[in-house]
């Protein structure tokens, strides 16, 4: 093909009748409705995780799976979208070789939108999938870079659909042939019904490690939510994290405040124990329910001095991890369900699971139940 190449020759490459702007709209209804769900739940997600100072004091700790819904939304939806982008790029991909490449404002405002939102939605998909898979071969930070991508995609989205109204709405309805029946575009129900089927068996056969309930169908995800120690998978071991040779004798946990104090395994132990069903819900879109049994943190809390407004630093063992020191909102500080957890599903902590002790509280990215603690600072 010669370029610019000549209509006759696109003529010849893209000969199939799906080309066509009533299945490029239908398309692009579904892959929208998947890209506003993993937008909205993506900036709940980061919101939880890296709150702006607005937000601070307004993080709810309930309802106690919010994040386990909204996080394996969001990942649902991101998996689903990539079938559908595949199909949706294969429906418009013939413009891209138009040329000129504008012929107007509009029609350069309309490339635009489309570098933009083809751009960025490929990069948004692909990084997601590789985070599912937690593997990161590029040098840049994950979470930012997807943070930024898709308010991009986004705004290219936005900006296509104004270039395209026009083109839009005349081919929202279906025409009177299809209401009574006949195919107008042969092939296109076939073709439409295809990619609706790859979605659902994608999403069937990935979902379980967010549904329970679809479990058994588990078959591409990249976690099994049942499997791992205790019962429950683990992102960073004791190993890794360097406490793999942390001893309950030795160890002590120093809260600090108006009323500073240190408490060594047995004597945390001996203070109330409360039990709470509670999950572990990561950014990978898995998440597993346990029984988690241990002090409430606001015990803690009010015994060092502080009230139910009070902010927490919680300090890892962990120092060279990502998260080995985290914030904790009153909100949750004060929730009855969030613990320094001792034990899980009746055993004490294994090593990979925290121990001696951990954070667990509800409506909570699993990245900031922190493991290994060492020290709660009351900070406000």
């Amino acid at each position: 093909m010669s370029f610019p190449p000549k209509p006759a020759e696109l003529q010849s490459a893209f000969s199939s009748k799906l080309h066509e702007p009533r299945t490029a709209v239908v398309l692009g209804r579904w892959l929208g409705a998947t890209f506003l769900i993993c937008f909205a739940t993506g900036l709940i997600s980061h919101g939880l995780q890296d709150p702006p100072g607005w937000l601070r004091g307004h993080l709810p700790s309930r309802p106690v799976d919010g994040y386990r819904v909204t996080q394996g939304l969001h990942v649902i939806s991101g998996i689903a979208a990539i079938p559908l982008l595949g199909a949706k790029l294969w429906t418009v991909y013939p413009k891209l070789f138009a040329w000129p490449p504008a012929k107007s404002v509009l029609q350069a405002l309309e490339r635009l939108g489309i570098v933009l939102l083809v751009g960025s939605a490929l990069l948004e998909v692909f990084t997601g999938l590789l985070n599912t898979l937690q593997w990161y071969p590029w040098p840049f930070p994950f979470r930012q870079t997807h943070f930024w991508l898709a308010w991009i995609a986004i705004g290219g989205l936005l900006l296509h659909i104004a270039a395209k109204w026009p083109e839009i709405a005349a081919n929202w309805r279906r025409v009177r042939a299809d209401r009574e029946g006949a195919d107008a575009v042969p092939g296109r129900r076939a073709f439409l019904g295809g990619v609706a089927l790859s979605v659902l068996t994608v999403t069937l056969v990935t979902a379980g490690q967010s549904v329970p309930w679809l479990r058994r169908l588990d078959l591409l995800a990249p976690r099994r939510p049942d499997l791992g120690p205790q019962g429950l998978p683990v992102n960073r071991t004791a190993q890794a994290a360097g406490t793999v040779d942390v001893s309950g004798a030795d160890w002590r946990l120093a809260v600090t405040g108006p009323h500073p104090y240190t408490l060594s395994l047995d004597e945390l132990g001996a203070l109330p124990q409360y039990t709470a069903q509670l999950p572990i819900s990561c950014v990978e879109g898995w998440s597993a329910s346990a029984h988690w049994t241990g002090v409430r943190v606001r015990d803690l809390v009010e015994r060092v001095g502080g009230d139910g407004t009070a902010r927490l630093r919680i300090v890892s063992l962990d120092r060279d991890g990502a998260y080995g020191v985290t914030e904790m909102e009153a909100s949750y500080a004060r929730d009855p369900l969030t613990l320094l957890a001792l034990r899980v599903n009746g055993d004490v902590l294994a090593a990979d699971h925290g121990y001696p002790a951990r954070i667990i509280a509800p409506n909570r990215p699993g990245v900031l139940q922190t493991k290994w603690v060492a020290r709660l600072e009351v900070i406000a």
